[in-house]
């Protein structure tokens, strides 16, 4: 087994909660990434952290591309319109729950929230029904 398939999941989960870490400590705002793309695109007043949070994982993305170019075939990108729509779904359930799979399920979790732990299982169980379903369409139906 290849050293790889353990280092790039740890360094990713550690960047990322020290990421969450440092902007709560910093700014003390929660790395909700739908929330601070709504703040963008509504011009909040408050903008120069999350354009630079934003810019932080756009470089990070192409520095791991550039460092580990395997993790993410070119072919597995989504087309723009496909793009769209899930980020459509996807703002429309952050705002439903209040807070979306990032603000919920790394800093809400680490705090102990009983809304966060709520809200990170209904995501996880239709994440599960997604892929299920999708397979199931994809195979056709026994």
């Amino acid at each position: 087994m290849e050293i790889s398939i353990f280092f790039w999941p740890v360094v990713g989960g550690a960047s990322i909660g020290l990421a969450a870490t440092l902007l709560e400590r910093g700014v003390g705002r929660v790395a909700g990434v739908s929330g601070i793309v709504r703040g963008l695109l509504v011009k909040d007043e408050d903008s120069a952290w999350r354009w630079a949070f934003i810019g932080g994982m756009l470089l990070v993305a192409l520095g791991a591309r550039a460092l580990a170019p395997h993790t993410l075939p070119v072919g597995s990108l989504p087309t723009l319109s496909g793009a769209v729509v899930a980020g459509a779904l996807v703002g429309l359930g952050a705002g439903l729950s209040n807070g979306c799979t990032s603000g919920h399920g790394i800093c809400g979790l680490s705090r102990g929230a009983w809304r966060s732990i709520a809200a990170t299982a209904t995501f996880m169980l239709c994440g599960v029904a997604t892929v299920y379903l999708r397979r199931l369409m994809q195979q056709g139906a026994p």
